[in-house]
């Protein structure tokens, strides 16, 4: 199957009581069919209420595909739309966590690169719960999981449309994915050390973590 882009979805910042300290959020995304233009740091329409915790080059659009909004389905017995896990693109046809950090992909005239991981917190545990699901232990079930989507970065300006095909346009040389840098940031510390592996492709906090960590088992 050919992956392509499922749905397209933005948000702005929102008062919310349950938005943890901040008491803003935009993880309630809407739909847009496009065509939608994307810049350096995100899609238009679509904009970041913590600041200081998301967003930036390296965070500047959030994937989640399809294909792991169904487990969740199957998992809390509910239908679960595009855009509920705050995700800007619903993929399908790709396995977006087994993507190597660094990946680029074309969708549309736009170039996506495999930059980041999402880490869960509160705020989407909490956004889970108002809107009707299961949020028992929903931070650590959704780690568990080990499937988070990755965030990407936007290496060439442009247009997106819901429907455009997903091509992978670059593959790089290191075996690091989604699923091994989130795993090193969460359940298995032990694993940053082989995040290295990919420095040229990190961001630099996650560099730096990684750096770190290996500094520390050599001594």
């Amino acid at each position: 199957m050919t992956a392509r882009l499922l749905s397209i979805n933005v948000g702005t910042p929102v008062q919310a009581g349950w938005a943890d300290d901040l008491g803003w959020t935009s993880i309630d995304k809407h739909q847009m069919d496009g065509p939608v233009k994307v810049h350096a740091l995100g899609i238009e329409g679509d904009e970041v209420a913590d600041k200081k915790h998301h967003g930036g080059i390296y965070q500047a659009v959030y994937a989640f595909a399809r294909e792991d909004i169904d487990v969740w389905t199957e998992r809390l017995g509910q239908e679960i739309r595009d855009g509920q896990f705050g995700e800007n693109l619903t993929t399908t046809g790709l396995d977006v966590n087994e993507a190597l950090i660094g990946e680029q992909w074309r969708i549309g005239t736009t170039i996506f690169q495999v930059a980041d991981v999402r880490i869960p917190c509160n705020v989407f545990k909490n956004w889970m719960g108002q809107t009707g699901y299961d949020d028992t232990a929903w931070v650590k079930r959704f780690t568990i999981e080990g499937r988070p989507g990755p965030y990407l970065s936007v290496v060439q300006p442009g247009e997106i449309t819901v429907g455009d095909a997903i091509e992978v346009v670059r593959k790089p040389d290191h075996d690091i994915t989604v699923t091994t840098m989130f795993r090193a940031f969460t359940t298995e510390r032990e694993l940053l050390s082989r995040l290295l592996g990919a420095q040229d492709d990190l961001p630099p906090k996650a560099r730096a973590a990684a750096q770190k960590y290996a500094a520390r088992q050599a001594d």
